[in-house]
Parts: C-alpha cells; structure tokens; sequence
C-alpha cells in the first residue's frame, strides 16, 4: 500500500485465510491469538499480550472487516480457525503518521495507519468525545494486507492548495469535501474549470488543475466518489 493515501480514498480491502486460535468467544466480540504480530520486548508501559479482539456487530461500523471461518457462532476458546478479510470496499476517513515509529506492545512499530469505513457507512459528523468509529490498518506491519486504490477525488490536487475557480472565488483545498473561501464568504464549492495559484507557497507551471478540470464538475466528482462509498460526500463544506 502506498503510504500516501489519504482521506476521501476509496479501497478495496482483503486480506488472505490465516490459521489462528481461539483465545474466547463473548457476546460482544471473538478473541484470537493473533497469527500475525509479535511483542515488543522494548515497549516500557504497554505490555501486549498476543490477542485481538474482533467486534461481532451484526451491521457495517459495528462489526470488524475480519471474518473467522468457521464463524464466531461454531467456535469456543482452544478452537482454531482462519482469520482473514473477505474483498471489500471501504472508504478512507483518517490517516496518521509517527515519527518515529509509534510504540504499541507489538511489532513492527507503525510509522503511518488507515482508518476506514466500510462502503455504505457514513462518517459521524459530530463524534463524541470518546467515539471511535471505523477500523484502523498499518498497511507496513505484518498482515498481509491487499489494498487497491479504486478512486482518489480530486487527485490532481494536494492538501493545501490555493486555487481560483471560475467564478472568480480563490480557496484552500484540504480535501475533497473541505473547501475554505479566502473571501470569508460562506463555505460551499468551487466552480470547474479551476485554476492553481499556489502549491506549498509558490506557483505551478504548467498548471495540472486547469487541464484536469477542464470539463466536469465538482458535483460530477461527488458522484464518482459517493457511487463506490455509496454514502453522502460531506465534509466541512458539505455539497
């Protein structure tokens, strides 16, 4: 996976059938003995001890990606099983990075992590303070995760651009959904075709935006976008 995927991603997500051991089954959730990572002698304060825990949600954001075969249901602690991601497609809503690398209980330590959605779950706009949602991958640990790109919006453009649109607004693009206006005006969203002022503090030559946004529309890359995420394409701005 490349390191620099960001949020507004869409994924398509698996991860190939891998023997495991039950540690135990509750109402809540499947604990194994994890197949694919390894302690951290070196870790002071965290002490893993070998298990993860899978959420039995019976609806997408309430369940993990994970999927045991035989499922939760047929299985009790000393069992074993595979442990693996059936195909699917999830949407990108948060990435982090750690320099250096971030200190778990496990190994390897994580330099960048993923959080995703499946397709259909739509990210709470307005979280609670100790509200997790979606689930966390470390594309450079030990799973073996397959991850394919299926859309990128706004892929010609990078978190900070100032750009002008056709109707005379300039903006900062922070993502495919957050638009700020430089006029102070309300948020919203610019109008194609769509011209880059600066990119990390200094013009483009040529410029990249203008040809990509030639023809199309902001309202036409929300579709592409929210007909594979299959939820609402949302951010600060909103549509």
């Amino acid at each position: 996976m490349d390191p620099s995927f960001r949020p507004g991603d869409v994924l398509r997500v698996s991860c190939p059938d891998t023997p495991a051991t039950v540690a135990c089954v509750s109402r809540d959730d499947i604990s194994l003995d994890w197949p694919w990572w390894r302690r951290d002698p070196d870790c002071d304060g965290i002490h893993w001890n070998g298990r993860v825990a899978l959420p039995l949600g019976t609806t997408p954001g309430d369940r993990s990606l994970f999927r045991t075969d035989p499922p939760p249901d047929r299985l009790t602690a000393g069992d074993t099983c595979t442990v693996g991601i059936p195909p699917a497609v999830v949407h990108v809503i948060r990435v982090d990075r750690f320099d250096p690398p971030l200190e778990t209980g496990r190994l390897p330590r994580p330099t960048v992590s993923v959080t995703v959605l499946e397709a259909g779950v739509a990210r709470d706009p307005e979280p609670g303070e100790f509200d997790e949602q979606g689930e966390e991958f470390c594309p450079e640990d030990d799973i073996p995760f397959v991850l394919e790109l299926l859309l990128r919006p706004y892929a010609f453009l990078e978190p900070g651009d100032e750009i002008a649109d056709a109707a005379g607004r300039a903006w900062r693009f922070d993502g495919p959904w957050d638009w700020w206006p430089f006029d102070g005006a309300e948020p919203g969203t610019p109008v194609w075709p769509l011209t880059l002022l600066a990119r990390d503090g200094g013009p483009l030559a040529p410029d990249p935006v203008a040809r990509a946004t030639a023809t199309g529309s902001h309202a036409a890359e929300a579709a592409r976008w929210q007909a594979l995420a299959r939820v609402r394409a949302t951010g600060v701005a909103g549509l």
